[in-house]
């Protein structure tokens, strides 16, 4: 099975010259679906981790089922504000200004290993504000793991650069 096949591209979106990656095409696909969640847990079966970290929203949507599958918990990378309870915080830059994500302060025991799974990585920005929280807060990233990698915009370059492993499924280079 193709996933790149079960991406729809819209250009154009959000803003002239950008050629969007909606993955919501191959979420809606049950087959496709299922095939991307189980490649992605048969590629981590062997992995010595502790939990999935999915990032705000996608990232949920993937990461849980990848945990469940693999009988791994599950850590919520969310936007700010958006936890009940006591939570640390990790702020990160945008292309016109700051944003922040956070987790829960007992998310996870110091020293876990950590799998963080998101939909895509463009820039990096958001994955490496989540390995930075993670990490932080006593984790370690064992591998940054997405569907989709758009590797003209560098995230994957970032995150290694930040001594971290990348894994993605499919990549859309220079299109």
């Amino acid at each position: 099975m193709n996933l790149r096949d079960l991406i729809r591209t819209i250009p154009d979106y959000p803003k002239p010259g950008i050629m969007f990656r909606d993955i919501t095409t191959l979420l809606g696909h049950p087959d496709g679906f299922k095939h991307t969640i189980q490649m992605l847990a048969d590629r981590y079966a062997e992995y010595n981790f502790d939990y999935v970290a999915g990032i705000e929203a996608r990232g949920f949507i993937l990461g849980a089922p990848i945990a469940a599958n693999l009988g791994k918990g599950f850590i919520p990378v969310r936007k700010a504000g958006k936890l009940p309870g006591k939570t640390v915080t990790q702020s990160y830059e945008l292309e016109y200004g700051t944003d922040q994500i956070e987790i829960h302060v007992d998310a996870f025991p110091r020293g876990s290993k950590i799998l963080l799974v998101d939909d895509l990585i463009a820039t990096g920005g958001t994955a490496a504000a989540a390995a930075q929280l993670i990490e932080g807060s006593g984790g370690k990233i064992v591998e940054c793991c997405f569907v989709i990698d758009l590797p003209d915009l560098g995230g994957a370059n970032k995150l290694e650069a930040m001594g971290m492993r990348v894994f993605s499924l499919v990549g859309f280079e220079g299109d």
